[in-house]
């Protein structure tokens, strides 16, 4: 079961999210991520269009199938997927 103290460590695909940009304040986006590669996260938005938003300097608020929200930096999360989810995190 994925909660906001295992998030990192558990697969991304098909959580809705909301991502913000800290370089660019245009990048407000909300959808279901539906790719994850080292550097960039693939969204689909409401209007079935696939945005791909880079990790590094990115905020993003994942909503847990529970309802709780998370709020991680992409900076942290700037792994291949398969590495992240076998990393050891320190406590933030």
């Amino acid at each position: 079961m994925i909660t906001s103290n295992n998030l990192v460590h558990h697969e991304f695909i098909g959580l809705n999210v909301h991502a913000t940009n800290v370089k660019n304040k245009s990048l407000n986006l909300n959808g279901t991520i539906i790719d994850e590669t080292k550097n960039t996260i693939k969204i689909e938005d409401e209007n079935n269009c696939e945005k791909i938003i880079p990790k590094r300097g990115s905020m993003f608020l994942f909503e847990l199938p529970n309802g709780e929200k998370v709020e991680i930096n992409g900076d942290i999360l700037s792994i291949r997927p398969e590495d992240r989810i076998k990393k050891r995190f320190k406590k933030i």
